[in-house]
């Protein structure tokens, strides 16, 4: 079975390999600014569980189809048609609030599986790029936008509190927990030049085909390098994110104890020494 028709079942979400080991993530509603209804969101946690265990795929682009939007967020609309955002009026305040919390709970661990990919995502953030958007480029590795990105933490203007990831991820994404609050609190736009300013990306690109163009080509570089390596310094600076400078150093020792028995090392070294490109079996 070809690399694509092994991700054709995914009717939200266009797949397709550009390069060696590189696979290339398209949102794809176009009709609806690649906003997000309940299925979407289910599909890209089965989407993202199924490339981190590919071993084909060594790093993914994660951008959204057609021109106008990465996405536009949530579907309002649509979720207020099926419950999400007013459940069922019989119920009281206890089981509604029970109900609305596994919600969450499952909408925050769909989206949460583009972070817990085992292989490096670079997010391609273009045109409209609001609330939702925001979750999964906090989710990310890298990030990357074209000019006429327009961002925004819209949460607040339709009445809540960002509850997908946004509040958890983007102080620890950029340097300024004064331009977090900003944003957040008012829920304006902004620019890519903005967010090239404060950390949330770090490449500005003229259009979208060069930001896409750009993040397949980083893509690619990695996707040579050895898996073992990259997937382990994704896996050791994500904990550190989380943990104190003694808990990661004893958490990388212990993942070292059994990384560095692979046979990578040596094809690196002797590559070096001998001047050619190295080769690394998949993992």
């Amino acid at each position: 079975m070809s690399f694509t028709e092994q991700y054709a079942k995914y009717q939200y979400f266009l797949t397709s390999s550009p390069a060696p080991y590189v696979a290339h993530v398209q949102i794809n509603r176009t009709s609806k600014l690649n906003a997000f209804k309940e299925a979407m969101w289910l599909e890209l946690r089965t989407l993202f569980q199924q490339l981190s265990s590919d071993p084909e795929v060594r790093a993914v682009v994660l951008s959204g189809a057609g021109d106008k939007a990465f996405t536009a967020g949530l579907d309002v609309t649509e979720a207020s048609q099926n419950g999400l955002l007013n459940p069922d009026g019989n119920l009281d305040g206890a089981r509604k609030a029970a109900r609305l919390r596994r919600h969450i709970a499952e909408f925050q661990e769909c989206i949460s599986a583009v972070e817990k990919c085992e292989k490096p995502v670079i997010a391609v953030l273009h045109g409209i790029s609001i609330g939702l958007a925001i979750d999964i480029a906090c989710c990310a590795d890298v990030r990357i936008a074209a000019a006429n990105t327009r961002f925004a933490v819209k949460e607040v203007d339709i009445g809540l509190a960002a509850d997908i990831g946004t509040l958890a991820r983007l102080p620890k994404v950029v340097g300024s927990f004064s331009w977090v609050k900003d944003i957040a609190l008012s829920a304006r736009d902004f620019g890519a030049e903005e967010a090239l300013r404060v950390g949330f990306v770090s490449q500005v690109h003229e259009s979208k085909d060069k930001a896409v163009e750009a993040a397949v080509k980083m893509a690619a570089f990695i996707g040579g390098k050895s898996p073992v390596a990259v997937q382990g310094t994704k896996e050791v600076l994500n904990h550190s994110r989380d943990h104190a400078v003694e808990e990661n150093l004893r958490y990388v020792g212990i993942w070292n104890a059994a990384a560095l028995q692979t046979n990578d090392v040596q094809a690196a070294l002797l590559s070096g020494m001998q001047k050619r490109k190295p080769t690394f079996e998949k993992l």
